[in-house]
């Protein structure tokens, strides 16, 4: 199997291996500190059950960074959400209950994940260009950044989740 470095190293030729369970289960990041500023679905079905979510109504608004597309990430069902990184904001070593679908939407995000990951270095990095799309499985370590420029992400999983915190040195 190759590692999400080797994959983007050959991005052109190659696709990220996803688990078959993982594309029978649904389509999915929440990472620490957006649930407090989710609270109910953004983009509204219409009449029929659809949902459209044009490129205006996917903007967070003003002062938030996400838009809950559909479901609700701290209850059972399929959600899908997108978030906005700033420049330079990120979040700290963590992992999810459940698994994560990530599609970068805009801009390079960037992650460590794994055994390394455990620790906080924004120095140790793999770059995630503009289109990739990564799965990151219940329990995996990581921690993820925009660095130089905005970054947008669409999240998607299988709630209930628990989003917890990797204990840093010093805390």
């Amino acid at each position: 199997m190759r590692t999400l470095t080797q994959m983007l190293q050959n991005s052109s030729k190659s696709r990220l291996p996803v688990p078959r369970t993982a594309m029978l289960a649904t389509f999915g990041l929440l990472l620490s500190g957006v649930m407090a500023s989710v609270s109910a679905q953004d983009v509204e079905p219409d009449e029929l059950g659809f949902v459209i979510g044009t490129p205006e109504v996917l903007e967070p608004a003003e002062g938030s960074r996400s838009v809950l597309i559909s479901g609700d990430p701290s209850k059972p069902g399929m959600y899908v959400m997108r978030i906005t990184f700033a420049p330079g904001t990120g979040s700290r070593p963590h992992y999810h209950s459940t698994a994560r679908y990530i599609t970068v939407i805009k801009g390079t995000w960037y992650t460590s994940y794994g055994p390394e990951s455990d620790v906080y270095d924004p120095d140790n990095m793999t770059a995630v260009p503009e289109g990739t799309f990564i799965y990151q499985p219940p329990g995996g370590h990581h921690y993820d950044m925009a660095k130089d420029e905005a970054v947008t992400v669409q999240i998607m999983g299988v709630g209930p989740v628990v989003t917890t915190s990797i204990p840093q040195p010093g805390d």
